[in-house]
């Protein structure tokens, strides 16, 4: 009998697994289907809101050096990604890779990493696309007062919808995705074309602006770990803020991983998943470093800094200090879409992961029944899409940002990890795709990737520890008893691959 804590889940009995009547996700996404929804979550909250609200508050003009930084390590987990999901193509994405690389209890770990990324990103993001609403249709936002209970109830409006679409199938939702997808990108060059007729060459000086006088020495939780490590304290502006804000707008990057959770789901995984993964992940970094050059050259960063009230800039007030009035509605129309298709797909990666979960019963199996009309797991998706317009609708939750990047650094760090594993123990696995250089670009993914965990804040590590400790009674307390796979080694269900799990 294996250890409970490192018992793997071989590659075969993941694929076993996915033939289950039950418990099998409809093949039906193509390469397309997968560049489509990894650019409709990617360019969502972070284009239209963290871009100038950032750079006012943190690296200036230098904003597009922190997105330089946070797609160089993105681009490095991203290759780490396609080779693992072409290799394995099964639900789950880096729970899925964990449980076969490392054991079930990393497996774990990370499964309940993901669900706090994709269930406080949808959560978080809902309720951007609820204050967004209103700047398109005239009003104070989706929001109403009952009992003196602030109750969101466009976060829930918007979290009913999508969650409507992904029962009724990832195909469905990947043509309602490629049209809104279109409307925002439209958007996006808008921003580009007409910004770069107001940028004046003088709102690039100094490209990295000094650090203000006692921002630099003050330490508090809201420090990174990196500048309390070296005494930079507070990271307001100079290369602490340059590199906090790599952290940050690291938020505007995540969701080209839930890519990988839909491997199962898509007709050739092999060459589609990493095509989705790295296709997605050019365009959006592209069209994000564009977008930062033009909008801190229209106007100077210290207009785009929080003011006393907490008042956030974004992408319309640059163009609004321009005289530009009309570009507000029009910005306002594309982050509404955008944030749309971000809570979708975010919705979908939350879906995955879960259902992967259930059906290897580290959470409740039955959940992972799918549709036989639709093949969606329906039940799971429902349940899902009640707990996070509950937690949208009631709960004030829009500062927690920085526990999606932290989540999501410490997923790709493991996966990246994974890779250099998975070539040593299997060496004989077919491989659609394989990251060029050996170990090197693994091992620079997962430096990149702690460098950014580091410059988050102090406050950050501590929720994602307290987060981490509830997942570690769980798994105690339910999931080691109820794990499939330790039922396959006491002889309690029959294993399908008829070989006994390798240790």
């Amino acid at each position: 009998m294996s250890n409970p804590l490192t018992r793997i889940k071989s590659i075969e009995q993941s694929m076993a697994d996915t033939d289950e009547p039950e418990h099998s996700l409809r093949k039906n996404l193509s390469a397309w289907n997968l560049i489509v929804f990894g650019v409709s979550v990617v360019i969502g909250a972070g284009i239209f809101t963290i871009t100038a609200s950032t750079a006012g508050n943190k690296a200036g003009p230098a904003i597009s050096l922190s997105f330089v930084m946070a797609a160089i390590a993105c681009a490095l987990a991203a290759l780490c990604y396609a080779e693992f999901a072409s290799t394995v193509p099964v639900a789950g994405s880096a729970y899925t890779f964990g449980y076969a690389t490392f054991g079930e209890f990393l497996a774990w770990i990370l499964g309940w990493d993901l669900i706090l990324e994709f269930a406080v990103g949808a959560a978080v993001v809902a309720k951007g696309w609820s204050s967004y609403l209103g700047s398109v249709f005239g009003f104070a936002g989706g929001t109403v007062d009952i009992g003196g209970l602030a109750v969101d109830w466009g976060a829930m409006a918007i979290i009913a919808v999508v969650t409507t679409l992904l029962v009724l199938g990832t195909r469905l939702s990947s043509q309602v995705s490629a049209v809104i997808t279109a409307i925002k990108v439209a958007v996006v060059l808008m921003v580009i074309i007409v910004g770069f007729f107001y940028v004046k060459s003088e709102n690039y000086a100094p490209f990295v602006p000094p650090a203000e006088t006692g921002a630099g020495t003050e330490k508090s939780v809201d420090s990174t770990l990196f500048s309390l490590m070296t005494g930079g304290g507070d990271s307001a502006y100079g290369w602490y803020g340059v590199l906090a804000a790599a952290s940050i707008v690291f938020f505007a990057f995540i969701g080209f991983d839930v890519v990988a959770t839909t491997a199962e789901e898509t007709r050739n995984p092999r060459k589609d998943v990493p095509r989705g993964i790295l296709g997605s992940l050019a365009i959006v970094t592209v069209l994000y470093v564009l977008v930062t050059i033009v909008v801190t050259g229209m106007v100077s960063y210290k207009q785009l800094a929080t003011g006393p009230d907490g008042d956030a800039k974004n992408l319309a007030d640059a163009f609004a200090l321009n005289g530009v009035t009309w570009a507000e509605k029009i910005i306002a129309i594309g982050a509404l879409a955008g944030l749309t298709t971000v809570v979708m797909v975010l919705m979908l990666g939350q879906s995955r992961v879960l259902f992967a979960m259930c059906r290897d019963g580290l959470l409740p199996r039955s959940l992972s029944k799918t549709s036989t009309r639709f093949g969606t797991p329906a039940r799971l998706t429902i349940l899902i899409g009640v707990v996070v317009a509950i937690v949208a609708g009631f709960f004030p939750i829009d500062k927690l940002e920085e526990m999606v990047n932290v989540g999501t650094l410490f997923a790709f760090i493991v996966v990246a990890a994974g890779v250099v594993v998975l070539r040593r123990t299997r060496p004989d696995l077919e491989r659609g795709f394989t990251v060029p250089g050996g170990p090197v670009i693994p091992v620079l993914a997962i430096l990149a990737c702690l460098w950014l965990m580091l410059n988050l804040s102090a406050l950050t590590w501590i929720r994602f520890i307290v987060w981490m400790v509830i997942g570690v009674a769980i798994y105690f307390l339910y999931s080691q008893r109820h794990s499939m796979v330790g039922k396959r080694e006491r002889g309690e269900v029959a294993d399908p691959v008829g070989s006994p799990e390798r240790q």
